[in-house]
């Protein structure tokens, strides 16, 4: 049979239904084009938004040797002014930050002879207390007879003594202090080595981090890491150092005492063990200027800040409200140095101090004689007082500048000075080389010396 051809209505129909598809078609590619470019651009805004809160994977520095030392004196009596451990322990977090951030290389903890040693703080001291109670309360329970004395001295006894094994929270503002800002300044992956449970550590998971460059991460190749010497030998013969390096520890150069902290240069990081040399904590400071955290002096006077110090001070700064130099003047000028010291006063400030301190042959109104300058750092003050704290922080926000350039003078320079872009990282800020195990520790810290604490 010869073939029959579909009639002219049916073919129209189908021309019309693929022309109709192939416009659906190129309709729906339009749209997802258009789709593409409004998620592209969104992830694009997305991307440019986000970079500002991202945090620094490298501290800048100034890339040039710095000689220059500051050091920061403030009395220990400033921490009665927090009347609980945990406003105590944040106070010195806020001191340790304002020294990170502003590049101090000692901090000295001095009494000033006006410390009234506080009782230690009870949560539930107030508890339990009646003004309507009768004046003979106490007498009347007295005069009970005790049952089973002998048994009962016993019990007390060995409660005693048993307690008294554990360490005790101190009430000395000076060492509380001290002890803090040595935390602070220790990386988080070396703190378990040098600091073991006590109570005066009970709260330091409220303190901010520091992340100083001295603080590297697990996977960061740093020039220098911060170390504690093992007991362990290495191939070598020499002493082994955990610096922090997941899985691998660093074979130095000669033999140290195990336990000890030390500053190491990597050498090589492919090798195991990793090859580094042993240098001053010094080095990264006078290598490059990068910042290498901070020492903690205990002084027992005002005076012994000047006479137990480990190298003069050429540049001595007394603060006052009454000071005779006004910081912001324009005529105020530092002269060049080598190393400056910042002197801060407590609630009575430094003339109360060196009145109370015997061993000064000067009276309060002439305390300006022990500085080179006998600054007002905030002269139009809107508040009657400042606290040690907020004056740790003006002064040395005020001064950094000014000291900077004052210590050029002092620099040698053998290179150029350039500066790098920052590079930031999506990652939040992190200390700690072994996050897990620290935060493991920190954990059974705090319930420790909670259970010291209630005893």
């Amino acid at each position: 049979m010869p073939e029959t051809s579909d009639p002219p209505s049916s073919d129209h129909k189908r021309r019309r239904t693929e022309a109709n598809n192939n416009h659906k078609k190129q309709a729906a590619s339009h749209h997802s084009g258009k789709e593409l470019h409004r998620q592209h651009s969104k992830r694009k805004l997305v991307q440019q938004s986000s970079q500002f809160g991202r945090v620094m994977e490298v501290v800048p520095c100034r890339n040039k040797p710095r000689h220059a030392t500051l050091s920061l004196a403030i009395p220990g009596s400033a921490l009665a002014n927090c009347v609980t451990p945990e406003l105590q322990t944040l106070w010195a977090g806020q001191i340790a930050r304002a020294a990170t951030i502003y590049h101090v290389d000692e901090i000295i903890v001095f009494d000033d002879k006006l410390t009234v040693t506080p009782t230690p703080w009870n949560r539930n001291h107030h508890r339990n207390r009646s003004s309507s109670a009768p004046k003979d309360y106490n007498k009347k329970n007295t005069e009970k007879e005790p049952i089973h004395e002998e048994n009962s001295n016993q019990d007390d006894a060995t409660e005693r003594h048993k307690h008294d094994t554990h360490p005790k929270r101190t009430t000395d503002p000076h060492l509380f202090l001290a002890r803090l800002l040595q935390y602070c300044e220790c990386p988080q992956y070396l703190r378990k080595h040098f600091f073991p449970m006590h109570p005066d550590l009970q709260f330091t998971g409220l303190l901010p981090p520091m992340d100083a460059p001295h603080h590297v991460r697990a996977l960061d190749r740093s020039k220098y890491r911060e170390g504690v010497v093992l007991e362990k030998m290495g191939p070598n013969g020499n002493s082994l150092v955990h610096c922090g390096i997941p899985g691998k520890s660093v074979e130095i150069n000669t033999r140290l005492t195990p336990g000890i902290r030390c500053t190491v240069q990597i050498d090589s990081y492919t090798t195991s063990p990793v090859k580094g040399t042993v240098v001053s904590p010094s080095a990264p400071r006078l290598d490059n200027g990068t910042y290498w955290g901070y020492t903690t002096r205990l002084a027992s006077s005002l005076m012994a800040v000047f006479e137990e110090a480990p190298h003069p001070y050429d540049f001595k700064i007394g603060t006052s409200e009454r000071g005779t130099h006004n910081i912001e003047a324009k005529s105020y000028h530092v002269p060049a140095f080598t190393h400056a010291l910042l002197v801060l006063g407590g609630v009575a400030g430094l003339e109360e101090c060196v009145n109370a301190d015997e061993s000064i042959a000067l009276t309060g109104n002439q305390c300006s004689q022990l500085f080179d300058h006998w600054v007002n750092i905030c002269p139009y003050q809107g508040s009657r007082t400042i606290r040690t704290e907020e004056a740790v922080w003006i002064a040395l926000a005020k001064y950094s500048p000014l000291l900077a350039k004052a210590s050029e003078g002092k620099v040698v320079k053998t290179a150029p000075v350039v500066t790098t872009p920052a590079e930031f990282s999506d990652e939040p800020s992190e200390e700690s080389s072994e996050d897990d195990d620290d935060d493991e520790g920190a954990k059974d810290n705090n319930i420790d010396a909670s259970d010291e604490s209630s005893d």
